[in-house]
Order: structure tokens, then sequence, then C-alpha cells
């Protein structure tokens, strides 16, 4: 379902996605997280060859939960019940994609965060890259490597300028950037909702 939008709040990418993260406070959708998974990757699209390996590798796992999905729809209606009826078969193909897309969510949550709290500067920050490698370190990089770090920090010298990012985001439109971050705000609210809850699934 589409974000409402305010009669003079213009639309941006987050206002027009087909899907939205759903409410973590319980059990949590598989089929409604799924959508709004590949949803986000029609965002991160946007942003250029820095994301493309999450690109892929979000996908992927995607396709992975939706295959295990598809096995038994009524049954695994909620992500927790599934991962779990997976586990006591004694396999882990689903919990390990499971595992992954919330790590990369993650850190696409937590640059979003960082972007949100730049704009609340007198002066944001016009370069983005180290925002990206902020979030990088605190969540996918210690799962990576050396080799796939040095790969990332290749990757970063390609982060989109603000003022590119922002245009983009605001469906090439001039201007938008209040209307952009108040709906990259609300949209990712409801992504770290489900990562934290995910999270301490895991952990349990």
């Amino acid at each position: 379902m589409n974000s409402p939008t305010h009669p003079f709040h213009e639309p941006t990418v987050f206002s027009t996605l087909p899907a939205h993260f759903p409410n973590a406070s319980e059990k949590i959708k598989t089929k409604e997280f799924l959508e709004a998974s590949s949803a986000a990757v029609t965002v991160i699209e946007r942003f250029g060859k820095v994301f493309a390996p999450v690109i892929n590798d979000m996908n992927g796992n995607v396709q992975k939960l939706l295959s295990r999905y598809e096995k038994d729809i009524e049954g695994n209606e909620y992500l927790e019940d599934m991962i779990v009826r997976e586990q006591t078969e004694g396999e882990n193909v689903a919990t390990d994609a499971l595992m992954w897309l919330r790590r990369a969510l993650h850190f696409l949550s937590l640059f979003y965060q960082y972007l949100i709290e730049d704009s609340r500067n007198d002066q944001a920050s016009s370069d983005l890259a180290p925002l990206l490698k902020k979030a990088y370190s605190e969540t996918l990089k210690p799962f990576h490597g050396w080799l796939g770090s040095q790969l990332f920090n290749v990757l970063s010298r390609f982060a989109p300028r603000r003022k590119n990012l922002i245009f983009s985001l605001g469906l090439e439109k001039p201007n938008r950037d209040q209307d952009v971050m108040r709906d990259l705000e609300t949209y990712n609210s409801k992504m770290v909702t489900c990562i934290r809850r995910l999270t301490d699934f895991y952990t349990e």
C-alpha cells in the first residue's frame, strides 16, 4: 500500500513504492516483508554502481526466501515460523538467506539514518562516501573479510553526490530535499523495526 501523500507534499520514490515494510511489533508476515525488500532494491538501484553488489546479494536472498515460502504458503505465512520450521528439518538455505538479507537492510537503514542526521546540519555533506563507509563498517564489513572490504572501498568512489541522490529520490524534480527527507524518515523507521525484530530473533 502506498503511503498517503500530504496535499502540499510532492510524491517521492518512497511515497510511490508498491510495498512498505510491515508492522514488526508481532511476527513478520513473510510475503509483505519480501515484497518490501524487493521494493527497497528498486530504491537503491537509483544510487549507482556503489550498491551493485548489495543489489545482487539482496535479490538472490529474496528469491531463496520466496522459493521456501512458496513451498507452503499457509505454513510459511510468518518469517519466524518459516525459519524455525526449516531448522527442525535440518536445512539452512532460508535461514542463511534471511540472515544476509537482514544485514544488507541494516547497512542500508544505517546509511539512511546517517543521511537524515546529516541533512539536519547547516552545511549538509555533499560527499556521501564517508556516510556509506561508516554504515558499512558497522554492519557488513565484519562479515565480508579483507577482499569484500577492499571491493567496497573501490566502489565507494562511485558514491552519488548528495544533490544527485536527492534529485533521483525526488523523482527527478528539483528542490525536493524536504519532501525526500520526510518520506525517507518515515520509510526508514518501519524498516528499522523489522531489522531489530529479526536481529533479536536470530540472537534468541
